[in-house]
């Protein structure tokens, strides 16, 4: 309960992200190819940036 309004990291914010545009990713490959390709990229790049948040983090 003490965490109700406890604030997101920002790499938890990048992760909802990324998990959003992979769904939207996979709906669109049902419909639209190319548009499910683009959702694709615009969540490896969120992926990117979560790998190079995390490499801070250790250093």
């Amino acid at each position: 309960m003490f965490g109700l309004f406890k604030k997101k990291s920002e790499i938890d914010q990048l992760r909802d992200k990324y998990k959003k545009l992979q769904k939207e990713s996979f709906e669109l490959s049902k419909t639209n190819r190319s548009e499910s390709d683009k959702k694709l990229a615009e969540a490896e790049e969120v992926f990117k940036k979560i790998e190079q948040l995390k490499k801070q983090e250790e250093s």
